[in-house]
């Protein structure tokens, strides 16, 4: 039986890709206060402005590609059991070719009902008109997980890690919780490895630190891992 890889990603593994990491300085995200554009509150404020926003990173993800790191996380699936969790609104893991992956904070590439996120649908990138409608009747949002909201997927992610025998950490500080307590539902046994180029928040837990940008670590990982 293969062992099981769980790997948790986040903007750090899709910014060689181009995509601005969620928070590069002082709050801003591509130019905009964090809280407008991901928040709850900032939805109830300013609807076209969150619309607008979020149609600005579909269009921008629809012209990037997939960066090695996202290639080699896949090719582990010929040598484990792979389960992608990653923090990441992109569709970078599906196009590097992993097939299960969990979203913690939703989707770029879908839309739902502002009334409980239901009426889930794929709309590729395209944009969200202002005036478009979920099947109830209620605004058509992004599909998008926002500061203030519950994170559906966080249980889904904690069954995985539970039985993982490989932990990978690529591409997140570990300081956006929820998402930065799952690391401590994996068993006391299981192998952990940290890529990161910058210094990483103490883990009280014996981890390999891989202090390198994510297609370098990961190239090293994944000849380590598969040697």
């Amino acid at each position: 039986m293969k062992k099981k890889i769980v790997v948790l990603s986040g903007a750090g593994i899709s910014a060689e890709s181009g995509i601005s990491t969620f928070r590069d300085s002082d709050g801003l995200w591509e130019n905009y206060d964090v809280q407008e554009v991901a928040s709850i509150d900032g939805w109830y404020r300013n609807p076209d402005l969150m619309t607008k926003f979020y149609n600005e990173r579909r269009a921008q993800l629809e012209h990037t590609q997939p960066n090695e790191a996202h290639k080699l996380v896949a090719a582990l699936e010929e040598y484990f059991n792979v389960v992608v969790v990653t923090q990441n609104i992109d569709d970078l893991h599906e196009r590097g070719g992993s097939h299960h992956i969990i979203h913690l904070h939703g989707e770029a590439t879908k839309a739902c009902s502002e009334n409980g996120k239901k009426y889930v649908q794929d709309i590729g990138y395209r944009p969200i008109a202002n005036d478009e409608k979920a099947p109830d009747g209620a605004r058509l949002r992004p599909f998008i997980v926002w500061f203030g909201e519950a994170v559906p997927m966080m249980d889904a992610a904690v069954r995985e890690i539970e039985n993982a025998d490989i932990v990978i950490i690529v591409g997140t500080s570990l300081n956006v919780y929820p998402a930065a307590g799952l690391l401590y539902y994996a068993p006391t046994n299981a192998e952990i490895y940290v890529i990161d180029p910058k210094e990483v928040q103490p883990i009280s837990r014996n981890v390999h630190f891989i202090k390198e940008k994510a297609t370098v670590g990961m190239r090293k990982l994944f000849d380590e891992l598969t040697k």
